[in-house]
């Protein structure tokens, strides 16, 4: 440095002092500039006091020469002292070029600096304020400094900004959550110790509202909370506590809205090997789980993004079950807040634009923000999904129910998506249709072939889910369009079986659907005709399925919805069907569940006593498509007592070719009339006179059978079966009237043409045997093939 350079007023010993190498020599310098500072306040010259300042900054503290530099802290240090509390008014020139030193290279100065810095905030206490964010940045730095008594010293001023702050009431927060903001993505360490404590200082404080900015460092809080270290993350996870304590406290000034989409998004993984990734998820599904709680109907327009989030969380396991008991009531609350008024929302917005495609596809709005874009419409959900409304135009509480189809419909199109969370995707779809019907048959055309996939899951629980939901689209008024597929046969009509409470030809009300109406009671809609092609054309797929799943699902859909229209409805269509031997497997397929099933206890006593029109015209119905199957034929009679047709029916099984598996069916049947469905039969045999036709078609199907186990059985029931002279004990008066009521019996059945329908079954057969014809000839032409 130029000692010849005039530095008053300071002298040339100060000068030449604070220019030493040796401490103890600058410190009486800096005595020396703390008296002469006294002097000029004294003096109340301000002037001299700026220049002493402007000399130590520039001069020495911001000098090349590393001894100059600290005598020019020490001396800016000493001019602080000095001027005491006039010192506030001098915090600019006096703060600056110590801040600067913060970066110097040489450790031995930055301590110095902080040492400095320390005597200055020391000395103004709360005037530092105005000069916080520059004093948080240099902190900042020091916090992650590698030289340990750096670090210590910075410590020290950073307790003793910690206590001005928390003692004053005029911290200005707006200026410093911007700082706050970018530093709090810091990856070092030390930095994020610094950054999380003075979060914690500033949310204790009363009188500073930091919640209120919450939503600009949630998301780097999140980050904050995946640290390796175990310190950094329990003082985080106790800033998140404090933080959502405060929420419950005042839910009403919470911004829910801006916080969600940080939440979304860390309730996804996207390392699951990180344990640390485990705790983020956990706090921001409790998190989610109080925000639905707490904001109730107001986060409906950001449904679809929570929904992302949340479904994969329920198939998790027991290593991750506090995460999934969290999303479990994610889900549950927020389905709760679904009612049948977001099915009218458009009505009382006296919106007159049409809400779907000249196509019949639902119309989505999506814009740049939204959670739906282009670039999540693949099936994989790594993407991140974001907490926003359809559209920006539609009102506050407006359910985003084209996002939550999309988002349910991807979570069935993936085929990686856990059993729980396919079941709760399913119990949404069902608990929309329940309560927003009219909106989501909008979507029934899309969502129809993946619920009918649905039906080959590996998991009963979701096979049952799934057939709820196509039970209530085959079921709802909403879904009653001028549209709907044609019921009718050649000869028939099929006639859907409507609730008692229903008045023919009247629907019910799509508001009072929930509440008056349920599954187990439907009344058909123009979906359910549908529903059954498309459920056969599966079956005829995949007959896996059928032989593995096809009576499960019959059996369930017969509880679901009317177990008539099911039989009734499949009998119109297979009659129908091209591909015989498909229509064969399906009959006998139909006519084991309703010889066997609990649920068809109801129809058989239907059918066992055609008094009716409407039972006799469901017996014809059946009748026409169990010519497809003659011994389910055979065993359709005999449920619905007509005996003499069974018996003209085996009569022509002489002209049909008798295979291995008709024999088989056969043995079916005769074990089936042992069966306590049966028993009235067996009693019937006591009448002899009565029933000769049950006889004679019984020892029909007993001359039909090989010397089997079967033949055995058939054979000793029908040597129980009375000699009729010996059961005539009776008086004739009561003879005469079991014969009368014989006689009415089959006097109801008049209304049936019997000879049409053994033309029918002629018919029939004759197309089975054509059908057996030309396998016969393909298979001749291939001498390899074994014919079965």
């Amino acid at each position: 440095m130029n000692t010849e350079k005039d530095f008053s007023p300071l002298t040339p010993n100060i000068v030449r002092a604070l220019n030493d190498k040796l401490y103890e020599k600058r410190k009486v310098a800096a005595l020396e500039i703390e008296k002469l500072v006294r002097e000029f306040v004294a003096q109340n010259n301000s002037t001299q006091i700026r220049h002493v300042i402007q000399i130590l900054a520039s001069e020495f503290a911001l000098s090349q020469h590393p001894h100059s530099r600290k005598g020019g802290l020490i001396g800016l240090a000493a001019c602080s002292i000095a001027l005491g509390k006039d010192s506030g008014l001098y915090l600019k020139e006096l703060i600056e070029p110590v801040l600067t030193c913060f970066n110097d290279s040489d450790s031995r100065l930055r301590y110095y600096a902080c040492e400095a810095l320390y005597n200055i905030v020391k000395v103004a206490r709360g005037a530092v304020l105005p000069h916080f964010n520059l004093l948080f940045d240099g902190l900042s730095k020091l916090a992650a400094d590698p030289d340990p008594n750096v670090k210590s010293g910075s410590e020290l001023l950073d307790r003793l900004l910690k206590d001005i702050v928390t003692e004053s009431n005029k911290f200005d927060l707006v200026a410093f959550v911007p700082l706050l903001r970018e530093r709090i993505y810091s990856n070092n360490q030390y930095a994020r110790q610094f950054i999380i404590s003075w979060i914690h200082v500033l949310e204790s404080v009363p009188d500073i509202n930091l919640l209120d900015y919450l939503p600009e460092i949630l998301d780097g809080l999140f980050q904050i909370l995946g640290d390796n270290s175990k310190e950094i993350r329990r003082t985080c996870e106790v800033v998140l506590g404090e933080f959502l304590k405060e929420i419950k406290k005042t839910p009403s000034s919470v911004k829910f809205a801006e916080m969600a989409n940080i939440l979304v998004i860390h309730c996804q993984v996207a390392d699951e090997t990180k344990l640390t990734n485990d705790l983020i998820q956990l706090t921001a599904m409790t998190w989610m789980r109080e925000f639905i709680q707490l904001a109730g109907r107001a986060v409906l327009p950001y449904s679809s993004g929570i929904l992302t989030a949340v479904l994969p969380c329920l198939s998790y396991d027991d290593r991750k079950k506090n995460t999934k008991e969290a999303a479990s009531a994610c889900n549950h609350s927020l389905m709760k807040l679904v009612t049948p008024e977001d099915d009218e929302e458009e009505e009382k917005s006296g919106s007159t634009e049409s809400p779907t495609k000249e196509d019949g596809q639902p119309k989505v709005e999506v814009d740049s923000n939204d959670m739906l874009n282009a670039s999540q419409e693949s099936v994989g959900f790594s993407n991140i999904s974001f907490f926003t409304p359809a559209s920006a135009d539609r009102p506050q509480v407006t359910l985003d129910l084209d996002g939550i189809v999309q988002v349910l419909d991807r979570h069935l199109h993936d085929s990686s998506t856990g059993m729980m969370t396919r079941i709760a995707v399913l119990k949404w779809l069902y608990h929309l249709y329940i309560k927003t019907p009219r909106k989501m048959f909008r979507h029934t055309d899309s969502l129809f072939p993946m619920l009918l996939k649905t039906l080959s899951d590996e998991s009963d629980e979701v096979i049952l889910k799934d057939l709820e939901v196509l039970a209530e689209i085959a079921s709802s008024p909403a879904g009653q369009t001028d549209q709907g597929g044609s019921c009718d046969s050649t000869d028939n009509k099929l006639e859907l079986k409507v609730p008692e409470g229903d008045k023919p030809g009247q629907q019910p009300s799509t508001g009072s659907k929930a509440a008056d109406s349920s599954p187990s009671t439907p009344s058909m809609n123009s979906y359910f005709y549908k529903f059954m092609i498309n459920l056969l054309k599966r079956f005829s797929l995949e007959r896996k399925l059928l032989e593995n799943r096809g009576a499960f699902i019959i059996r369930q859909l017969c509880l679901l919805l009317h177990a008539e229209n099911i039989f009734h409805s499949m009998a119109d269509i297979l009659l129908k069907e091209e591909d015989l031997k498909f229509a064969s497997t399906m009959v006998q397929t139909l006519n084991t569940i309703l010889l066997t099933s609990a649920e068809l206890f109801q129809l058989r006593n239907q059918l066992k006593d055609l008094h009716t029109q409407e039972s006799c015209a469901l017996f014809c119905c059946l009748y026409r498509s169990w010519c497809h199957n003659p011994v389910g034929t055979v065993s359709l009679c005999f449920l619905t007592q007509n005996y003499k047709h069974a018996y003209d029916l085996i009569q022509k099984f002489g002209d049909l070719e008798v295979t291995v598996d008709f024999l088989m069916e056969v043995d079916k049947l005769v074990q089936l009339i042992e069966s306590p469905i049966f028993t009235y039969l067996r009693l019937q045999l006591l009448d002899v006179e009565n029933n000769p036709y049950l006889i004679k078609a019984l020892y029909g199907l007993l001359m039909l059978l090989p010397q089997s186990q079967a033949f055995q059985l058939l054979s000793h029931r029908l040597r129980c079966v009375p000699n009729p002279e010996l059961m005539r004990t009776v008086d004739e008066s009561k003879y005469m009237d079991s014969k009368q009521q014989v006689a009415s019996k089959r006097a109801s059945h008049t209304q049936v043409d019997y000879n049409e329908l053994l033309q029918h079954f002629d018919r029939v057969q004759s197309k089975h045997l054509e059908v057996r014809h030309q396998r016969s000839g393909r298979a001749s032409e291939h001498p390899d093939r074994k014919l079965m």
